[in-house]
């Protein structure tokens, strides 16, 4: 698959997988994998296995590399596989060149976590991930609103295989800003804050969107993004408003209940365990029972 090729496939719904635990805690591959072929037989065609609804930070990285391998076996050649990798250059590159040689076809790089972050800096990080694994497309997640449209221009220069950006500052004007001054035609331009935010991006310039909800209800997702990408705004809408009590519970104390809600909305539908690890927690028997009233207004349950 051309670059070009992966650019046209991230203009879609992207879709962040669950990462199942079982009974003692350990990553639950036979559920994972399960999960993963729901997605891509509902019509999903990019999976990023190791995203943060992925609880990429609470799992080791022999964990990580195995969620990896169990998505590519899982879909089998059906989708795209984006792997999320991250954390300092060498280990970032190491789950990169892993990635590669385990068959993904595109890496994620998460932001850096770090409490000084230069924009000199910033470029030089992902430059030196994306040029350890030049056949691999690479998307860039952006969450810091310090980092400039000029910085993206620059980076893309450094590193020809960096196809897309995942854009999660919440702001549009600023998105649309940004993208412009990167270069709009460079890269492909993801919204990066999933359905409740994407009508504002696609009316910018977004292309394709991230979702956690898409593991609960892939239809969903791909009803709003047939309708963005078609232009058709109020039909866009109309799903908005019947996800919106779905995506604001997720969003509820600072985003503490992201992975949890999705989560227990599978453990609901008897998909998988609802267990999250520290620093996410289980739902309260409210959060639960607010759920289960929205999961059956959807004829889920």
């Amino acid at each position: 698959m051309t670059f070009e090729d992966q650019k046209r496939r991230l203009s879609g719904v992207v879709a962040i997988p669950v990462t199942p635990f079982d009974a003692e805690g350990a990553v639950d591959e036979q559920t994972y994998a399960k999960l993963v072929d729901r997605l891509i037989t509902g019509g999903i065609e990019v999976v990023t296995p190791n995203g943060n609804t992925g609880e990429f930070y609470a799992l080791d990285a022999a964990e990580a590399r195995r969620c990896l391998e169990v998505t590519v076996e899982a879909v089998a050649g059906r989708a795209s596989v984006l792997a999320g990798i991250g954390h300092d250059v060498v280990s970032a590159t190491r789950a990169a060149q892993h990635a590669r040689d385990a068959g993904a076809d595109m890496i994620m790089i998460h932001q850096p976590v770090h409490p000084y972050v230069s924009g000199e800096g910033w470029i030089d990080y992902h430059a030196a991930i994306a040029g350890a694994v030049p056949e691999l497309g690479v998307v860039l997640y952006v969450r810091n609103p310090a980092i400039t449209g000029e910085q993206l221009r620059a980076l893309g220069e450094a590193a020809p295989n960096v196809v897309g950006v995942k854009y999660a500052v919440p702001d549009p004007v600023r998105f649309g800003s940004v993208a412009r001054d990167a270069g709009f035609e460079r890269f492909t331009w993801i919204a990066g804050l999933a359905e409740l935010s994407a009508p504002g991006y696609f009316a910018v310039g977004a292309t394709g969107f991230t979702s956690g909800l898409v593991n609960v209800d892939p239809a969903t997702s791909l009803e709003m993004f047939h309708a963005l990408s078609t232009g058709d705004y109020r039909a866009a809408m109309t799903v908005w408003e019947r996800i919106r009590p779905f995506e604001e519970l997720r969003a509820a104390n600072a985003n503490a209940n992201n992975v949890s809600v999705v989560k227990d909305a599978l453990a609901q539908l008897g998909l998988c365990r609802a267990d999250v690890r520290p620093p996410s927690r289980l739902l309260t028997d409210g959060e639960r029972k607010q759920l289960s009233g929205l999961l059956s207004s959807w004829g889920l349950a």
